[in-house]
């Protein structure tokens, strides 16, 4: 018998920290979590709920010990990972090659703890963005500080002023899951607003796209059971009337269809 619930889908925050803009006033003095509209909305065209996780961060009201991630994986059906700062690079053993690349450490350790009790619950993780690059260090693997400077023979992979506006193509390695999911369909354009990107991929996954110009990472997912996959553009940011022909229903389907499939009675 099928569940009429709508599935309730976890987001990580993410953060604002006071002062990072420079002097601004009221609400801006406080550290804010937030969720954007963007993901919420390609949450919602799924017809499931999104549900924003808060961190708890250094002047938090409440200590981490009283923040428990695995309720948070029990209720819910699944965690997508929304995209913004770096990772910073004392997650895979460097130190930051320009302060700007410092990444935030903060949220780093709350997701790493969210991606964990989501997976142990069996609980399907999906990532955009920073999302994959987190999952990918979580597990072992390395990333590019910064692309530009570190892959001098790369294509551009952000350009300032576009953002989501910036494209480019990405090839669907053939045989895995999203090559099943796209059946007959080779290559495509996707947005790109990045930086940074996996160098070492984290053993026990593999490699469902590449940017066939460079060879740069834009998918993964973790082989064996379970549901761990990510994606280096935004799935969110995808425009009916733009460049870019990649249709990600279907990626968005797949994972809730994974959701519902992991959901247990309550």
């Amino acid at each position: 018998m099928n569940d009429p619930r709508p599935l309730l889908v976890g987001v990580s925050a993410r953060i604002y920290y006071p002062g990072s803009h420079g002097p601004l006033p009221g609400v801006f003095t406080k550290t804010l979590h937030y969720l954007e509209q963007s993901v919420a909305h390609w949450v919602l065209s799924g017809h499931a709920m999104a549900v924003m996780i808060p961190a708890v961060t250094k002047d938090s009201l409440v200590l981490r010990s009283d923040l428990d991630l695995d309720d948070y994986a029990a209720a819910l059906d699944g965690l997508l990972l929304q995209g913004g700062n770096d990772v910073a690079p004392e997650c895979y053993g460097e130190t930051a090659l320009q302060p700007d690349w410092a990444g935030d450490a903060v949220r780093d350790r709350y997701e790493i703890e969210l991606i964990d009790a989501f997976v142990r619950a069996g609980k399907p993780v999906f990532g955009i963005c920073r999302g994959l690059q987190l999952i990918n260090v979580m597990h072992g693997g390395t990333l590019w500080q910064d692309i530009a400077t570190q892959r001098p023979g790369a294509i551009a992979h952000r350009e300032p002023g576009r953002y989501e506006h910036h494209h480019h193509a990405i090839e669907i390695v053939p045989g895995t899951r999203l090559a099943a999911l796209y059946p007959g369909r080779a290559r495509a354009i996707a947005n790109s607003i990045h930086h940074q990107a996996i160098k070492d991929l984290a053993p026990g996954f593999e490699v469902e796209a590449r940017c066939p110009d460079d060879g740069t990472i834009e998918a993964i997912r973790r082989s064996g059971p379970g549901f761990v996959a990510a994606v280096q553009w935004h799935p969110e940011f995808h425009a009916p009337d733009g460049p870019d022909d990649f249709d990600d229903r279907a990626l968005l389907q797949d994972f809730l269809d994974a959701c519902r499939a992991a959901r247990r009675p309550r």
